[in-house]
């Protein structure tokens, strides 16, 4: 963004007349007669849905778009936004929904730049392009991919380590995958990861800016990935119903704490972001997905890391590599749902 871009958007000034509009329009709800219900609006409302593989659903079939180079997106023509909008028209909340631009693979600053799709397919604009003068709600997650959490996978098990679609290398190869979670903790791992952070804090910040300078009357929607790992990672020693592979495949025990506490990270810095940005909302799916991991069995949310998906390339399953599966794209969809249900009725 450019510097003139930036102080338009981001000014304190700019961020004390955005409280006060915070404040005053709370303190307007309050005002509301007792027994009172805002409305659903009147009118469809211009929505543009952006994001990475987790909005787009990777792993669930069929592909959208499977003769174009999006079909690259890996997007699930039944992923959370499809599911979510549907369920919104059930309650009499219209999305007229402009754009879902979510694209498996996608990087933060892939919403501002061109996105390079695998194996030479091309590029996709960037995902900011969709928004519009009019757009008037904007949902997604974005930041998984920037921090790396594939090498973070890919550091931790020799099995991902092999070639696969799953793009990305270990953060250093020359370490064990047995020892990644002592890797992470101290040293050179620690500094990378600090280092993430600090990348998907300020983009993140630069993401919902753009949002807000390109479609300026935009309800902005962060939203979280659900959870992966959960508090009781002795639930991960046993397969899923019908799977022999456990569900994190070959990585150590001791590491999966450490995957968790990486994604708690994350998630407070989603949380984060979207709260310094002044009138920005979050969707927080790990707090509410505790229950559905991919350690959950029949109630797993999550396909395990090498479970085979409902995707094919050339013949041959394709790996979930630990992303919602059908039960977990419908809680994807329903706290989504619910979010911009409560967003629009302000």
């Amino acid at each position: 963004m450019s510097s003139a871009m930036r102080k338009t958007t981001t000014t304190p000034r700019t961020r004390r007349l955005a409280a006060a509009t915070i404040a005053l329009g709370s303190c307007l709800a309050l005002a509301v007669p007792a027994g009172g219900v805002a409305a659903a609006p009147a009118d469809p409302v211009p929505t543009v849905f952006f994001g990475d593989s987790y909005t787009a659903n990777f792993g669930i079939a069929p592909v959208s778009n499977q003769d174009s180079e999006r079909g690259w997106c890996f997007q699930a023509k039944e992923n959370y936004p499809a599911v979510a909008t549907r369920s919104l028209a059930d309650k009499g909340v219209t999305l007229d929904v402009q754009s879902d631009v979510s694209c498996g693979g996608a990087l933060i600053r892939d919403f501002w730049e061109k996105q390079e799709l695998p194996f030479g397919a091309g590029t996709l604009p960037a995902q900011q392009d969709a928004l519009k003068q009019d757009t008037q709600l904007a949902v997604g997650s974005l930041g998984g991919n920037t921090l790396g959490f594939n090498r973070i996978l890919k550091q931790c098990s020799d099995e991902l380590r092999k070639p696969s679609l799953l793009p990305g290398d270990p953060v250093d190869a020359d370490e064990s995958a047995a020892k990644c979670g002592e890797f992470f903790g101290t040293g050179d791992g620690k500094q990378w990861l600090d280092g993430q952070f600090e990348q998907v804090g300020w983009e993140l910040e630069e993401l919902l800016d753009r949002i807000g300078y390109f479609a300026p009357d935009a309800k902005r929607v962060l939203v979280g990935y659900p959870r992966l790992v959960p508090e009781d990672t002795t639930k991960c020693l046993t397969a899923a119903p019908g799977q022999t592979q456990l569900p994190f495949a070959d990585i150590p025990q001791d590491a999966l704490p450490v995957l968790d506490q990486i994604q708690k990270r994350l998630n407070d810095a989603m949380k984060k972001a979207a709260a310094d940005a002044g009138g920005a909302d979050f969707v927080d799916l790990y707090a509410g997905t505790g229950a559905n991991t991919a350690c959950d069995g029949a109630d797993r949310g999550i396909g395990g890391l090498l479970e085979e998906s409902q995707l094919e390339l050339l013949g041959t399953k394709i790996p979930w590599y630990a992303h919602p599966n059908d039960k977990g794209r419908d809680i994807q969809a329903k706290q989504v749902a619910t979010k911009i249900e409560e967003v629009l009725n302000r």
